[in-house]
Order: C-alpha cells, then sequence, then structure tokens
C-alpha cells in the first residue's frame, strides 16, 4: 500500500520544482474534495516502497487565511511524511511554517533549498548545527539541477517529530530569530547585475519601459514563431500529403451523402478548402493543427518562461497604481495574465483576492476582454493575415471594455481597494526540464479538455445546418447581426458554439468569407458575449448565482455595444491603425480621468472616522 508524501512551503521557494523531479511528468491535477482548490499528485517508487506525493498549495502558515491554506494545512494533517521545502535565501521567515509543523508533531523532513542561491548571496548556513537545533533530517538542495534528491529519497524512512508543544506567535519568532543567529552568518558582498535588474524592474522610471518592452517582445515571439510555425505545416503537412488523403477518402465515401458532409464537408469546383470545407476532418483538424496550435504553443512556451523566471510578481507591482484605478490592486494583474492561458485557471486563481467585491469584478473583466490563449491564436491566425493594423484594433477594443467594466464596478460595487502584500522572488533561469514538462501537461490539458469540443462543435454546427436550424436563427437574428454588426445572418450559429469552444467559434467566421473589417467585429463579438461552457460553471462556482447574473447582463450588453460601435467606426475614413490609436488613447484617458471611486470612499470614509474620533475626544 502506498504511502502519502505532501510537499509543504512558502510560495516560491522551488516546491514544485521539486515535485516534477521526484515524480516526473506523469502527474494528476485535482481539486480537493468540497472545494475548487487545485493540487497535484504524483508517484514515487523507492526501495519496494510507493510513495503518493502531493504538492500543496503554497502558504505561509498553518492558520489558515483562505481556502488554499486550508487545503495545505488538511494535506499535511492527512500524511505519513512531510517534506517543508525551505528558501535557504530567506531562513527567518520560512522557519515560521517549520516551527508550526513541529508544533504538530508531525513525521518531518526539511529540504533546505536555493542553497546555490544563498552562497552567491554571501549567506552561509551550518546545516548540521540547523539539524541539531530543529530535531529533524535537513537536506541541502538545489532543486533545478537536481542535486540533493537522492538524499531526499534516501532519508523519507529517518523523518523526524517535533515535541509537539505549542507556542504563541510571539515566542515562536523568538526561537526563529535565536535558531537564524546560530546557524546564519551574511557577509558583505557587491550587487550583482541581474539584483540590479530587480531593482530596475520594480522602480517606475524604469519599470514601466522594460514591462511595455517586454510584454512588446513577447507579443513578436508568439505571433513571428506561430506564423511561421503555421506556414511550414502548410507548405510541408497539409498541401503536399493531408489534402490528398482527404480526396481519397471523399472519393471513397462519395459526394453528397451525409458523412462526405459531415467528414470533408463541401467541395468547391471539385476541389477540398481546408479553411471552408466545415468537415471534421478538414476544417477541425486544421483548425486544431494548422492555426491554433502553433500560436497555443509559443504563448505557453513564453508564460512558462515568464511564470518561472520570477517576472511576474514584478509585472504585479508595477500595475498596482493602475489597478487602484480599477477598485483592484496589482495581485490582480496575475490571474488575468493567467486568463491570457485559460480562463478556468485564472478564475480559479480569483479566490487570492481577498473581497467578494474584488473577484466579482477581476472575474467579469476576465470573462468579457480576455480571450484565452486559443481563442487569441485563432485571432491572430486569421485576422492578422489582413495586417497587424485590424487586429491592433481588436487588441485595442478589447483594452477600452476592459477598462470601463473595471470602472463601471468600482464605482457602483460598495467597498474600497486594499494594499497589495505580494511576495517578490529574485530573477531567475527556469529549468529546460521543468519548461518541458510544463507545456506537456498544459498541452495534454488543451487535447484532452479543448480537442473533444472543437470536434463536437463543428459537428454540431453541422448537424444544425442540415436540419434547417441555422437558417432559421440566421433570418430571426438577422436584424441584429446585419443592421447592427454588419455581418451575415449566417454568423449567428458561430454564437452557438462559441458556449462550448470560443476558439472554435472565431474559426467558424472563416467559412463565411467575411472582409477584414468583418473578421474585427466578429471575432470583438464573440471575445465579450459568453464565456465557454468550462469557464462558466468555475464562474458559477466561485461568484454565485447572483454574481454570475451581474456579469452575464454585462456580458451581453457589453458584447452588444462592442459591435455596433466597430461597425460604425470602421465604415469612418479613419484607417485601422488610427482606429486602435484612439480606441487605446480613450481607455487611458477615462483610467486617468475616471479612475480611484473606492480610493475616494476610503479616504472619505477615513476623514469621517477621525472626525468623529476628534467630535469624542472634545465631548
Amino acid at each position: 500500500m502506498p504511502k502519502t508524501m505532501v510537499l509543504v512551503g512558502n510560495p516560491n521557494v522551488g516546491k514544485s520544482v521539486i515535485f516534477s523531479q521526484l515524480t516526473g511528468t506523469r502527474v494528476v491535477i485535482s481539486n480537493y474534495p468540497g472545494t475548487t482548490v487545485e493540487y497535484t499528485r504524483g508517484q514515487l517508487h523507492t526501495g519496494g516502497q510507493a510513495w503518493d506525493v502531493f504538492d500543496a498549495p503554497g502558504t505561509y502558515s498553518l492558520e489558515p487565511t483562505c481556502r488554499a491554506e486550508k487545503v495545505a494545512a488538511d494535506l499535511v494533517d492527512s500524511a505519513d511524511v512531510v517534506v517543508n521545502v525551505v528558501d535557504a535565501t530567506n531562513l527567518e521567515r520560512n522557519l515560521y511554517l517549520t516551527g508550526q509543523l513541529l508544533e504538530r508533531g508531525v513525521p518531518l523532513i526539511v529540504v533546505l533549498n536555493l542553497i546555490d542561491e544563498a552562497a552567491q548571496k554571501g549567506i552561509d548556513l551550518d546545516i548540521p548545527r540547523l539539524q541539531e537545533l530543529l530535531g529533524v533530517p535537513v537536506i541541502p538542495t538545489v532543486a533545478i539541477s537536481g542535486k540533493g534528491l537522492q538524499e531526499l529519497v534516501a532519508a523519507l524512512p529517518d523523518a523526524g517529530r517535533g515535541t509537539g508543544e505549542p507556542m504563541s506567535p510571539e515566542e515562536r519568532w523568538v526561537w526563529i530569530g535565536s535558531i537564524v543567529k546560530r546557524v546564519q552568518q551574511v557577509k558583505h558582498r557587491h550587487r550583482t547585475w541581474l539584483e540590479a535588474l530587480e531593482l530596475a524592474s520594480i522602480r517606475p522610471l524604469t519599470g514601466i519601459p522594460i514591462a511595455a518592452a517586454g510584454l512588446y517582445l513577447v507579443f513578436k515571439i508568439i505571433i513571428g514563431c506561430g506564423e511561421l510555425i503555421e506556414d511550414l505545416l502548410v507548405k510541408y503537412f497539409f498541401e503536399p500529403i493531408y489534402l490528398p488523403l482527404l480526396g481519397y477518402l471523399g472519393q471513397w465515401i462519395g459526394e453528397g451523402r451525409l458523412w462526405h458532409g459531415l467528414l470533408i464537408g463541401n467541395l468547391y469546383n471539385g476541389q477540398i478548402h481546408l479553411e471552408e470545407s466545415m468537415g471534421l476532418l478538414s476544417t477541425g483538424v486544421f483548425v486544431v493543427f494548422g492555426i491554433v496550435l502553433p500560436y497555443l504553443l509559443m504563448f505557453y512556451l513564453v508564460l512558462g518562461f515568464l511564470e518561472d523566471c520570477g517576472y511576474l510578481p514584478r509585472l504585479a507591482v508595477m500595475s498596482d497604481r493602475i489597478m487602484h484605478r480599477l477598485g483592484l490592486h496589482g495581485f490582480a494583474v496575475i490571474p488575468m495574465l493567467l486568463g491570457f492561458g485559460c480562463n478556468v485557471p485564472a478564475v480559479l486563481a480569483v479566490r487570492n483576492l481577498e473581497s467578494r467585491r474584488e473577484r466579482l469584478i477581476v472575474s467579469t473583466m476576465l470573462a468579457i476582454s480576455i480571450p484565452c490563449a486559443a481563442q487569441m491564436s485563432m485571432i491572430i491566425g486569421l485576422v492578422g493575415r489582413h495586417g497587424g493594423a485590424y487586429l491592433g484594433v481588436i487588441i485595442a477594443m478589447l483594452f477600452l471594455i476592459w477598462a470601463v467594466i473595471g470602472l463601471l464596478l468600482d464605482r457602483f460595487l460598495p467597498g474600497h481597494t486594499p494594499s497589495m502584500i505580494v511576495e517578490i522572488p529574485p530573477y531567475r533561469l527556469p529549468s529546460l526540464k521543468a519548461q518541458l514538462q510544463k507545456l506537456n501537461m498544459r498541452l495534454k490539458h488543451f487535447f484532452g479538455e479543448a480537442l473533444p469540443f472543437i470536434f463536437l462543435g463543428i459537428l454540431l454546427v453541422n448537424i444544425l445546418h442540415l436540419a434547417g436550424v441555422i437558417g432559421v436563427l440566421a433570418n430571426v437574428f438577422a436584424p441584429v447581426f446585419q443592421g447592427l454588426f454588419g455581418l451575415p445572418k449566417e454568423a449567428v450559429s458561430t454564437l452557438l458554439v462559441g458556449f462550448l469552444r470560443k476558439d472554435v467559434a472565431v474559426a467558424m467566421l472563416l467559412p463565411l468569407g467575411l472582409t477584414a473589417r468583418q473578421f474585427v467585429i466578429g471575432a470583438t463579438v464573440l471575445a465579450t458575449y459568453f464565456p465557454c461552457a468550462a469557464t462558466f460553471v468555475v464562474l458559477v462556482k466561485e461568484l454565485g448565482i447572483r454574481d454570475m447574473a451581474v456579469s452575464l447582463g454585462m456580458m451581453l450588453l457589453v458584447s452588444t455595444a462592442a459591435g455596433t460601435v466597430l461597425n460604425l467606426l470602421l465604415g469612418t475614413v479613419l484607417s485601422p491603425t488610427y482606429l486602435a490609436l484612439l480606441l487605446a488613447g480613450l481607455g487611458i484617458l477615462l483610467l486617468i480621468l475616471c479612475g480611484g471611486s473606492s480610493e475616494r470612499r476610503e479616504n472619505i470614509g477615513g476623514k469621517r472616522l477621525a472626525s468623529k474620533i476628534v467630535q469624542r475626544g472634545n465631548r
């Protein structure tokens, strides 16, 4: 029977890297029973013993302040062995959790990770002395290289227990101070260029240009490399190999039969056009592997690098001032950036925000104005071919919508913006192995979760088209699509599929033969009108029915307004480039002039409270 090992520690201590090194890529991501908090589980076999290894959510204390920390505490209580991963460069802060684990008397091993960085920073640690004072095994490691992990596995049978005697927080800090004084010496040294860059990344004068240049470079890499991969796939696979195979299959099935329409789609002058046939094996395969996958692959690679190198918390610090204009603090930028990968984990990350008000604002902004990687890849692949200016219009419009939604919700929802407390890790060069493992897990999730919806969506539309349902709906909604949006009435089919997969809905604009202007309008409406099914379910769980109804009302209103406004503006003499600059400038101007309602409410409330205190004192 396998034993249970739980890895627990503060955020950004290398816990997940150690987990990956111990378990490999065959891991399972699950929700903890009764919650929507995710944890990762894998297996380790050593010395004839099987271990179920759990990577608990990062926590600073076993006295939980949120659901994620509660899950970590529950996993600790159920473990046969607890491995406490400690950051050797921040020993004093990390030992607070270690002290609580010792007080609980759980079988414990302390992993002193990042000892290489500690040495570079001039921190000298007496590890044998630390082990003696703690009374449990202490294993020094460098998780990225795997150094010390064999010693960790060998020490599992020797896990020690603490005294089980509880201490007050004051007593615990005194205990921590005495340990640090005995085992740690810090030598004077000069600042490295990497540390200088760390400081420059969070100072306004240098941090804002670094953030702007970094994000510009990110999008250039994703778009440039994505287009290159797409062109290579079309040139060397789809045109010379896949199209002829589909032609032979179509001849064998027979043109005009039901299965031909479902699998191959329509023929044009006897030829199969991958972009226009709408068959499962033609459009379906081409959309997934020819358009979505190249951009999705590059996005996941870049996102994984930004996560592991330590830049995302610095971006949160730099965006704190802007986020306060929307009634949020800078940490809210983290779930928003995750939303560009997938809205589902982004919504789950929203639970780490402190108040219901913040969660509602961020969740609504995510669902309406931040397209996931698959959808954004489709937009880039389809609209980008008409020129970067048209793509800029969509991005600028989504930014304007993002700003307007945040400003409105900040103004009308009661409450104020709390201060931001976020840990900033040092810059690190990510491990190539860890990056590939993370990419592998995300791609498996995409193919396992998204692929069925893509083919199901195309099949559903084909069936509805053959049954005549699409034609009826197109006639009903024709005034909206033709009058307000300037789109053909057949585009109504994309809204039906959008609830299953938004990327599929955007792809279904392709066979309609739209102009660049119509592509921009259609992609914007689809991005804003409704979340996909998976995101919708998670939003209901996180927000509840009442708050979700508020979000849905805003989605329908925003998508209708956005499509109508773009239809009017794109019909003017303004070029797409000037229109993109106009929309982006309007969003920035609104943030400057109208933002900060919750801050003003907080200041007013503070002044009123101070006034009452003074009055009572005078009495």
